[in-house]
């Protein structure tokens, strides 16, 4: 039985998760380098993302853009977008074989968590590919955060490791649930989203199987403890998603598009409606506390 996207948010009994997402797996992945249509030359008129989801949608900036500039901001967003998301995905591999590294290699856990390895793999694979059709430039984050990173992967564990997998996981699914039935949107954008979602709706069960794992019969200060680091974690992932230099390579004043994406309310409840589910689940497993709520709403993801 096939099992869709949707169904791992709300319908697999905990008991048997594990063994339905291995099942999964087998039965539903793709090979970009095969499904993507590689060769196709880019259509000049088509965005790398829905317009709505830029940074600048829907403010004085847009509505004096070019159509040409419009289409070049995207193409490098979501470029930046990507790039983001390879680097994420190393740290999310370290994390997932550090929790592995002495599991018993029978369990559906330890054979699961590989098999994310490997699709994270194929991910960063089709999204560094993606970013050079597009002819979009290697965005990194800040040299701060590339370091403080370090850290992160280096020690971060249990609920913690799994709930920054989480935030990361999540802050992208509902844009590229949109991006991927985007008419207007390049096609292998268009595939390289849908083939994310899909897949990564089986890594969000897991971590958040893992999470409730770990979290059961927790202390109250664990929980604090626990919410403030992953809330941190989402701050910076969401602060460094769309790398300021985007703005110059569509022909933009830096100063001034920073300052009207740092204030474009379209944008800002988007990404609150981007993390609808998460902030759900967050609450449920008591994740959601005072202080983490202000991190959160800080970038807008509440």
């Amino acid at each position: 039985m096939t099992v869709t996207a949707d169904e791992f948010r709300t319908t697999i009994d905990p008991d048997d998760a594990l063994a339905r997402l291995l099942e999964s797996s087998q039965k539903l992945s793709y090979d970009p380098q095969t499904e993507v249509d590689w060769d196709t030359p880019l259509d000049p008129t088509h965005f790398g993302l829905n317009p709505e989801w830029s940074t600048l949608y829907g403010t004085d900036l847009w509505d004096e853009m070019t159509p040409e500039q419009r289409v070049t901001l995207t193409r490098h967003e979501v470029g930046s977008i990507m790039s983001t998301g390879i680097w994420f995905e190393m740290i999310l591999q370290q994390m997932l074989l550090r929790e592995q590294y002495t599991a018993d290699v029978t369990g559906s856990e330890f054979q699961f968590a590989l098999t994310e390895i490997a699709d994270e793999c194929r991910h960063s694979l089709m999204f560094a590919r993606a970013c050079s059709a597009m002819g979009v430039p290697h965005y990194v984050p800040s040299r701060p955060v590339v370091e403080a990173a370090r850290g992160l992967k280096s020690v971060a564990k249990a609920e913690v490791a799994y709930g920054a997998i989480l935030v990361a996981e999540e802050i992208l699914d509902v844009m590229q649930r949109d991006w991927m039935r985007g008419e207007n949107v390049l096609p292998i954008v268009r595939t390289t989203s849908k083939i994310h979602v899909v897949e990564e709706a089986r890594h969000m069960k897991f971590a958040r199987h893992e999470i409730r794992e770990h979290l059961e019969g927790s202390s109250a200060l664990r929980r604090r403890q626990s919410a403030w680091v992953i809330s941190t974690a989402a701050y910076v992932i969401v602060k460094s998603m769309v790398n300021p230099a985007v703005y110059e390579a569509a022909g933009l004043d830096k100063k001034r598009a920073l300052e009207a994406a740092k204030s474009n309310e379209h944008h800002h409840n988007l990404m609150r409606l981007s993390c609808v589910h998460l902030m759900d689940f967050l609450s449920e497993v008591g994740l959601l506390t005072p202080a983490a709520m202000r991190r959160y709403r800080a970038v807008h993801m509440l």
